[in-house]
């Protein structure tokens, strides 16, 4: 018969596969953020801290301390800057105009399969020509807008938004419930590319308006647009999860932000039912 310290070790040793199937790759998100008007120095700890709390994820950053519009990112003019990752989160504010033809080393990644998450100001970078108006499909400054699936190209004032689920039973959302955001940005919505809305927004906006007789009333107004959605981009039918909230850091530290953030991550890289990769609560 053999020892007990010698059968105690080959059950640990026969036992190590089980345990190493309980505890899958952890999925690698590389995580962009830089350029102009946002705290991304505080919001891009929050995220990843966040993120990696509710999710068998691990967050690198790639991350400038350019407060400009055209931040200097290592994406452009490097198709393989995703490359060993399995996920990319947009999280950047490159705003000003570019030439569109810097886009196609953004956007190689994805349209090679790789999944997208992309947060706030990302819907308003990578821009070319009169962007403000509906782009064309197929024109080459419609690259971005058909890879994030809407275009918006703007937004309202700082007010809460209340948000309203309104796919209730997809895989991202079907776990969360909505909530009133604290002052936060409304981004508007030129068109739908063929985005599939989560979410919606409503925001009490008040105007001023003047009188006749000269005097100045205020006029409360509710403007409601699509703030949460889906798409399916390019031949791979690569997966791609937007948000359009997250302008204030205390929109980006909240809860139920970050709930919503690691919701999409794990639909986009096709591991939201998988086991061994949403942690519990």
């Amino acid at each position: 018969m053999k020892p007990p310290h010698v059968l105690a070790l080959a059950f640990a040793f026969a036992a190590l596969p089980a345990f190493a199937a309980d505890a899958p790759k952890p999925i690698r998100a590389l995580l962009i953020t830089g350029g102009c008007c946002h705290d991304y120095g505080a919001q891009k700890d929050l995220l990843k801290s966040g993120i990696e709390a509710r999710a068998n994820i691990v967050v690198d950053q790639m991350h400038s301390d350019n407060t400009t519009g055209s931040p200097p990112l290592p994406l452009f003019g490097n198709p393989d800057y995703a490359r060993g990752y399995d996920v990319v989160i947009h999280d950047e504010c490159a705003a000003d105009p570019r030439d569109p033809s810097s886009f196609k080393s953004v956007l190689k990644p994805h349209l090679d399969g790789m999944p997208g998450v992309n947060l706030h100001c990302a819907m308003h970078s990578f821009r070319s020509g009169d962007y403000t108006q509906p782009v064309a499909r197929g024109a080459d400054n419609a690259q971005w807008y058909e890879y994030v699936g809407l275009q918006s190209t703007g937004h309202g004032p700082l007010e809460p938004i209340a948000i309203t689920f309104v796919d209730k039973d997809h895989p991202i959302t079907r776990t969360l419930d909505g909530w009133t955001t604290v002052n936060e940005e409304l981004y508007n919505n030129v068109q739908s590319l063929d985005g599939k809305a989560l979410a919606k927004g409503r925001q009490i906006v008040k105007q001023s308006r003047r009188q006749p007789d000269g005097s100045v009333t205020e006029e409360a107004q509710a403007v409601e647009t699509v703030v949460v959605w889906t798409n399916e981009f390019g031949p791979k039918k690569t997966r791609v999860f937007s948000t359009s909230l997250g302008h204030t850091t205390a929109t980006v530290a909240d809860a139920r932000y970050l709930d919503l953030v690691t919701q999409g991550i794990l639909w986009a890289t096709g591991k939201v039912d998988q086991p061994g990769y949403a942690k519990k609560k």
